[in-house]
């Protein structure tokens, strides 16, 4: 990543925004948090944050409009997600490594990016903050993620802004994670498998074979070797039910041929 590829994050950029001294202003908001978003049809609407709900988010579009042009500091572009069977935006290689690991993340159901701009009043001021990441998971779970590079987060005014997400989306009953990176060799391995999570570019035929293959810990090659011919289409049935979470591997560790996979319980 780029110096210059930061988190979409930035208070100092728009992603929160704190407005004057305007004590009027957070009259009227009141002392509830309120949240815009769009739904599929791009229609925009503002309820209290808590009566809005994951699934409205998730299956809206983006708040913020993306641009791009050229010599852009950051890193930005769609992804598409074998969890949500769409494209995602994300704005620079970090968000793109969360958004990675979300995807491949089985207890995770939903994603969205961008998902909607909250507005709340903070001091006898009004703050507006659009997190980059909203996570939806498979017990009912929601978690609002800000993705911030580790060297900004000891700024004073980078870490009272992600305080004060996190005690609005807390009131909320939400979990807040700022989240700066993670282990490289994970991430170089969740990466990798990510080539293989489309299931139309696999054997169909070959992933149900490998299933039924046994539960008995296998490594890699092994498999390739039990299909003499087909090393590589193999491969990818197997790197695809890895990404799926069929199969477990020790990812802290670079994926090869000796790699052990056990069957996920």
């Amino acid at each position: 990543m780029t110096s210059g590829d930061a988190g979409g994050f930035d208070p100092a950029g728009g992603d929160t925004e704190v407005s004057g001294a305007d004590p009027g202003g957070a009259a009227q908001l009141g002392t509830v948090a309120r949240a815009s978003f769009r739904d599929a049809a791009g229609k925009e609407s503002t309820a209290d944050l808590a009566l809005v709900r994951a699934e409205q988010l998730a299956s809206g579009r983006p708040w913020r409009v993306f641009r791009w042009r050229q010599g852009q500091a950051h890193y930005s572009g769609w992804y598409w997600s074998a969890t949500t069977g769409g494209h995602v935006v994300y704005e620079s290689r970090l968000e793109l490594a969360r958004l990675l690991l979300a995807d491949f993340d089985q207890r995770v159901t939903a994603i969205a990016a961008q998902p909607f701009l909250v507005t709340a009043p903070s001091g006898g001021r009004v703050r507006r903050h659009v997190p980059d990441f909203l996570l939806a998971d498979r017990d009912g779970g929601v978690c609002v993620v800000n993705v911030k590079p580790a060297g900004q987060l000891a700024v004073p005014r980078v870490a009272e802004a992600l305080a004060w997400a996190g005690e609005v989306f807390a009131a909320r009953g939400w979990r807040h994670e700022v989240w700066s990176g993670a282990d490289p060799v994970l991430l170089a391995n969740v990466r990798f498998l990510a080539g293989y999570r489309y299931p139309g570019r696999v054997d169909a035929g070959l992933v149900d074979a490998v299933i039924d293959r046994g539960d008995a810990a296998v490594g890699i090659g092994d498999l390739e070797g039990s299909w003499p011919g087909r090393a590589g289409e193999v491969r990818a049935a197997v790197l695809h039910l890895v990404w799926r979470g069929v199969f477990r591997a020790d990812l802290s560790v670079p994926l090869s041929a000796g790699t052990v996979l056990e069957r996920a319980g």
